[in-house]
């Protein structure tokens, strides 16, 4: 079988210094051919994902020397059935402008710093770099429409303070995908405002339903979904495996 659902990772690997892959809905029979395309291919580190309740494909990595590095919850929104999301707060929420990109960057900064994804989680990874994908991840969102269709900011006493990245997967799915709060600006409603706004972007888009995902452990923004109506629909497990290291043990740089 030919290398399903696996390309070599350019931005990890200028990020990082080593040549990286990155694997999606790995399965255990496809597992051979994504490890032969690593070796073949030179690759150090490969991130690969996998369905959470698929166990084959999870203890078949764990075999291999694979290890876990993060869970990942989705959550989905019929807002067709749901209806119209209505933000109550008087926050000012719309689409960045040109020029704004150095205050979202900087939100990114402040607001992921030290956050706890599968960069974070592998310890062989600089922490100061892991810091940096969220950076480049929200710069690159507002410039590229590849990376983001959209990006909202909040603002509060005309300064920005927050942001959301959207993209639209299909004709029916819109996803908030990257969000930041500046951590001066926390506690005061603006995430949800912002999930009520791409939500309504979404719907303003022709999406009839809206996907957000996040770390198993932030439980903070878990509940502001489910008061929105969002409803648990997926798990995925993130797994890194270092080719140098084939027995899965850790070293130190």
């Amino acid at each position: 079988m030919e290398n399903p659902n696996i390309r070599l990772s350019e931005i990890d690997e200028e990020r990082f210094g080593v040549r990286s892959a990155r694997a999606f809905e790995v399965k255990a029979e496809t597992l051979g051919a994504i490890t032969d395309f690593c070796r073949t291919n030179q690759v150090l580190l490969l991130m690969a994902r996998c369905s959470a309740s698929d166990i084959r494909a999870a203890q078949a990595m764990e075999r291999e020397g694979f290890l876990l590095m993060d869970t990942l919850v989705y959550y989905v929104c019929d807002m067709a059935k749901r209806g119209n999301p209505q933000d109550s707060t008087d926050i000012t929420v719309r689409p960045v402008k040109p020029g704004e990109e150095a205050q979202v960057e900087a939100i990114a900064i402040d607001s992921f710093r030290n956050y706890f994804g599968h960069y974070h989680a592998d310890e062989r990874l600089d922490r100061v770099k892991c810091d940096e994908a969220y950076r480049s991840w929200a710069l690159r969102s507002c410039k590229f429409r590849d990376v983001a269709n959209e990006v909202l900011v909040a603002l509060l006493q005309n300064r920005v303070v927050a942001f959301a990245s959207l993209c639209l997967n299909n004709s029916r799915d819109g996803e908030g995908v990257l969000f930041g709060v500046a951590p001066s600006a926390q506690g005061q409603g603006i995430y949800r405002s912002l999930m009520v706004n791409g939500m309504q972007w979404c719907l303003a888009k022709g999406r009839t339903r809206m996907v957000v995902s996040t770390q198993i452990t932030n439980i903070a923004v878990q509940k502001v979904w489910t008061r929105l109506g969002f409803e648990s629909d997926h798990a995925v497990y993130t797994f890194h495996k270092w080719f140098d290291d084939p027995t899965g043990e850790r070293t130190t740089h």
